[in-house]
């Protein structure tokens, strides 16, 4: 039998997506056929019409540029809808938060900290 083994090319640890203790919600939702491959620490945006999720982009009409929750692990939603589990409140690394066009930790900083979002 084989272990998996991972090391670092340096003595830091491995970045980290979570920052601190404050409490996680995590729900399964579903990634909008079309957002593309996105890794986790996308922060999300719902789309009013299908509720689906995709990456938030701030010149969006359709709902998804308000920023709602952070992707949790990585997704492929090039070709079709996919369920993936979402952080809807949480305490996390600005640095390892993907954000869509438009968006910055510094211009989300606020309404995701509405939403028990701390980044």
């Amino acid at each position: 039998m084989t272990s998996a083994s991972f090391s670092s090319m340096t003595s830091q640890p491995l970045p980290s997506l979570i920052a601190g203790e404050f409490p996680r919600v995590t729900r399964l939702v579903t990634i909008a056929s079309g957002a593309g491959v996105l890794a986790a620490g996308a922060v999300l945006g719902r789309i009013t019409a299908s509720k689906k999720f995709t990456l938030s982009a701030a010149a969006s009409s359709d709902g998804s540029e308000a920023v709602r929750a952070v992707l949790a692990e990585p997704v492929d939603a090039t070709a079709a809808d996919v369920q993936a589990v979402v952080y809807f409140t949480g305490e996390f690394n600005a640095d390892q938060l993907t954000f869509g066009a438009g968006h910055s930790a510094a211009s989300a900083a606020d309404a995701l900290r509405d939403l028990s979002i701390f980044i």
